[in-house]
């Protein structure tokens, strides 16, 4: 059973795209495990849209980023449209709610990332099909522009737990502890505090998406707040 006519609206509201064609929506939300035959599912719009989804960004960074040589733009182009990051995407913005899936794979408690990742590349596809260009380079900018808006390859990815830790045993001649303090949101999209200690005393907590990724966020603003690093150094970046 594809996905039905309500699906198609919903979706079409939720990424803010209306088809010519919702045909071509219809098959980039069905996954092969639900399609009678491979070719009748998203597979082929996905290998479209990932080389789209490719294109766009390239040519984004190309100019915001006019003294970057190739290897720096590789690398933001890498964090950009990375199966992780695509996956996140698709889980905001509600399109593995429409995801048509088979039995076997619904019945999973979280959909996989990789899944999550093809829907969007697919949908991508669909409207590069449906809308040309100009369409899927808006869509896509639309859904990305965030990230275009905070990436920057000469941002030094420091292990900033790593500099806390020689720091404390140094001068304090402690190690860092983080603790757990929080956490929110559904399984497949959790939200987690961490908070370091070092001796007797508390230092700064910070979110994201991940323990590591708070434990890298909260260990620099431990390292901000005694002194070691600038105030004026920005945050380290991940991908979402």
């Amino acid at each position: 059973m594809a996905p039905t006519d309500t699906t198609l609206i919903s979706c079409q509201q939720a990424i803010n795209y209306q088809f010519k064609d919702p045909e071509l929506l219809r098959l980039a939300l069905t996954h092969a495990s639900s399609a009678s035959e491979r070719v009748e599912s998203n597979e082929r719009l996905e290998f479209l849209g990932d080389a789209i989804l490719g294109m766009v960004v390239c040519h984004e960074l190309f100019k915001l980023f006019p003294h970057y040589l190739e290897g720096e733009l590789t690398k933001i182009k890498s964090m950009i449209v990375s199966r992780r990051t695509c996956g996140r995407i698709a889980v905001k913005i509600g399109l593995t709610e429409f995801l048509h899936v088979g039995k076997g794979m619904g019945a999973q408690p979280k959909l996989p990332n990789s899944c999550a990742a093809a829907a969007l590349e697919a949908v991508i596809g669909a409207v590069y099909v449906d809308g040309g260009t100009k369409a899927a380079r808006k869509f896509i900018l639309e859904q990305f522009k965030f990230l275009f808006d905070k990436a920057d390859a000469r941002q030094p990815q420091e292990n900033f737990k790593s500099m806390l830790q020689q720091h404390a045993q140094r001068t304090m001649e402690c190690t860092p502890i983080y603790e757990l303090l929080d956490e929110k949101g559904p399984d497949h999209s959790k939200c987690f505090e961490v908070g370091v200690v070092i001796g007797s005393r508390r230092y700064a907590s910070a979110w994201g998406t991940s323990k590591k990724e708070a434990e890298q966020l909260s260990a620099f603003l431990t390292l901000q707040e005694l002194q070691v690093i600038s105030a004026e150094t920005k945050p380290p970046v991940f991908s979402i």
